[in-house]
């Protein structure tokens, strides 16, 4: 059982003279009209920090706050490794099943709150990019604000070098394959929009290199240089080249969504199985213009057998 939080808008011109049920019900469709009516009529919304009813009309600039009482989180791991520490920068290993950031039912069950727990301050750490919830591996974050700016530009120009171990479905994969697929967003009725491959999409790099097959049980592993940074992209190269991640619940060959099984639940982008794990990463320090390598060791099932030895 977690605290609970409060969530927070400010209502912007495009909102005006809007309803704040109106306001709820059209811009978080994860619960009905109905809903959204009874959490403003019991008081768990506020405008201004004051009571309201479900008609009063809103203005540009106001302040609307729902609070969502406590609830029971999903089980994930909360244990972490530190990979790299100085006064900058934290870099750790992130166990598969953990979100990086609050989303849906997690609030502390996530990889930002555990790694705030631990490393306290005047400024909490923040994280400098995101890893699925089912991928493993190495995440940063920046412990001030120059190192927030520095390295976040970094991955927005694509001077940070990442390295992932990716294990996939299917056998006799080239030995080096640049994978250069769009991608984008399409609809996909259980979220509203899905990132999928699609040519009309954003342009996406990655450079796939067959480390191993295993014949019998025709899978490869490879390790995955991204070029790009857009959401999903692993996941969605590897399948649109034919060789979706093994156990991957979303992404089939193509690059697209599974299809959806009569009375059974979609598969949801948060969902876990799939083998993928950020093992390498290698930037410039912002402070001390330092190249700093950290590597996380994969998973058993994404080590090659030499590594296992």
């Amino acid at each position: 059982m977690n605290c609970g939080y409060t969530y927070t808008d400010i209502v912007g011109s495009e909102a005006e003279d809007e309803s704040i049920l109106t306001f709820y019900a059209t811009r978080y469709k994860h619960s009905s009209e109905e809903v959204w009516r009874d959490r403003i009529e019991s008081g768990a919304v506020l405008l201004d920090g004051e009571l309201v009813n479900q008609d009063r009309k809103l203005r540009k600039g106001q302040t609307l706050t729902y609070h969502r009482e406590a609830w029971d989180e999903p089980d994930a791991p909360r244990d972490f490794e530190v990979l790299y520490e100085d006064d900058e920068i934290i870099a750790v290993n992130k166990p598969s099943g953990l979100p990086v950031l609050p989303g849906g039912h997690h609030l502390e069950n996530t990889l930002l709150s555990v790694v705030r727990e631990r490393f306290g301050g005047s400024v909490p750490p923040s994280p400098l990019h995101r890893l699925g919830r089912g991928t493993s591996g190495i995440v940063l974050f920046a412990r001030d604000q120059k190192a927030l700016q520095s390295l976040s530009s970094a991955f927005r120009n694509r001077s940070i070098t990442k390295i992932y171990r990716a294990l996939v479905c299917g056998v006799g994969i080239e030995k080096e394959t640049l994978v250069e697929q769009p991608i984008g967003k399409i609809p996909y009725p259980p979220t509203g929009q899905l990132f999928a491959a699609t040519p009309d999409g954003n342009p996406s790099v990655s450079k796939c290199s067959v480390l191993w097959e295993d014949l019998e049980n025709e899978a490869s592993l490879l390790d995955v240089k991204i070029v790009t940074g857009r959401p999903h992209q692993i996941r969605i190269h590897v399948a649109a080249i034919g060789h979706p991640l093994v156990g991957d619940p979303l992404y089939i060959a193509g690059g697209g969504p599974a299809e959806r099984t009569n009375g059974e639940r979609p598969p949801l982008p948060g969902d876990v199985g799939y083998h993928l794990h950020a093992r390498h990463i290698a930037f410039t320090h912002p402070e001390t213009n330092e190249i700093i390598t950290v590597e996380a060791r994969p998973p058993h099932l994404l080590c090659t057998p030499a590594e296992r030895e």
